[in-house]
């Protein structure tokens, strides 16, 4: 019991400064709650420990704990699956196009996830040079300018011509950025038929390349970004819920 206490008042206090450098470092979304609800999940049972263990030992409360673990399993489980299925798909250069999804503006600066598109999408355009970029996003709360504005003067700052570069500023979703990309691409004569791939870090990309190919697009490929590792556990964590809602609300309806 005490080498298991040892590990969890450890784990409590990394958590507790993990969570007061994301209130200072990063925006508000679900990851970084379901960070701070992990971190007040721990904390209970590090000071509880010995009222939640008796409460687990028999009657309903051994049952929920076994419930407990499964959901946590199953959760597990998820994260995993969702980072197979992003691993698939992957560009081969043959594409026209290459759509750079947006994610959170800093004022001005573009966030740690988002730079890590943004190199991935100049690695690949420096290997294929004659390949148009999109850069989509609209602008959020906490942002001076739209996404798309910062992605461009990101690129170009990196050595990508202007000319190369398409913005759509418009989009506040997932979805919304293949539809509008997907029309904006049309006007400048790429087909929806025609090999496309998009850059997201990579637990996004699966649900990414389903909206893909809602929004028309027939033969689209993923470029997945890297993503740091303290982001992983929430960014995973937060696709997970994300997934469900698409797998129970959106993919039914867009059939």
């Amino acid at each position: 019991m005490k080498g298991k206490m040892t590990i969890v008042w450890a784990l409590a206090l990394f958590l507790l400064a993990d969570s007061i450098l994301r209130a200072v470092r990063s925006n508000f979304n679900l990851g970084v709650f379901l960070m701070y609800c992990l971190t007040g999940g721990v904390w209970a049972y590090a000071l509880f420990h010995r009222q939640i263990d008796a409460f687990c030992a028999q009657g309903p409360g051994r049952v929920l704990k076994w419930l407990f673990w499964a959901a946590c399993a199953a959760f597990a489980g998820m994260m995993v699956l969702i980072g197979i299925l992003g691993s698939t798909a992957r560009a081969t250069g043959r594409e026209r196009a290459v759509i750079v999804l947006g994610a959170a503006v800093k004022g001005t600066r573009v966030s740690g996830l988002l730079e890590r598109r943004l190199q991935a999408a100049a690695d690949f355009y420096r290997r294929y040079p004659d390949v148009l970029l999109v850069v989509s996003g609209g602008q959020g709360a906490g942002e001076a300018i739209p996404e798309a504005q910062a992605m461009r003067d990101w690129l170009i700052s990196a050595g990508v011509p202007a000319d190369q570069i398409l913005c759509e500023d418009k989009s506040t979703s997932t979805e919304e950025n293949f539809a509008f990309s997907r029309a904006l691409l049309t006007r400048h004569g790429v087909d929806a038929d025609e090999p496309v791939a998009y850059v997201t870090n990579r637990f996004h990309c699966y649900r990414a390349g389903q909206y893909a190919r809602h929004a028309g697009f027939t033969r689209v490929s993923a470029i997945p970004a890297s993503i740091g590792p303290s982001s992983v556990l929430p960014c995973y964590m937060r696709e997970v819920f994300a997934v469900c809602y698409y797998w129970v609300f959106r993919a039914p309806r867009m059939g």
